[in-house]
């Protein structure tokens, strides 16, 4: 059975308790190292990380207007329609994706 640990932030400096439950976690998750941030200077990264919008930070993709092959409505998708092949509506593909053929 695990017991607490006392560590040092590696940001702050801050000593900061890594409990018995959190290494179980760590050990459930496959997890091999230990924290190297106390649970603020964590929190400040992850909301610096996140601070561009939604997924995780990443920018957010650019999207190109289409119309539908099936529908003949007006969409937006993540590609640069090429027009060699159709382009169908969120709808429209969700309806199409299980009949497709591999």
């Amino acid at each position: 059975m695990s017991q607490d640990k006392n560590l040092s932030c590696r940001d702050c400096g801050a000593e900061f308790v890594f409990t018995a439950a959190e290494q179980d976690f760590y050990a459930e998750k496959g997890f091999t190292n230990e924290p190297g941030r106390c649970p603020d200077c964590r929190r400040a990264r992850k909301q610096a990380n996140n601070g561009g919008g939604f997924g995780g930070g990443r920018q957010q993709r650019e999207m190109h207007e289409a119309t539908c092959a099936a529908c003949g409505v007006q969409t937006q998708v993540p590609f640069r329609p090429s027009g060699d092949r159709p382009v169908y509506c969120s709808d429209c593909f969700r309806q199409n994706s299980g009949s497709r053929r591999y």
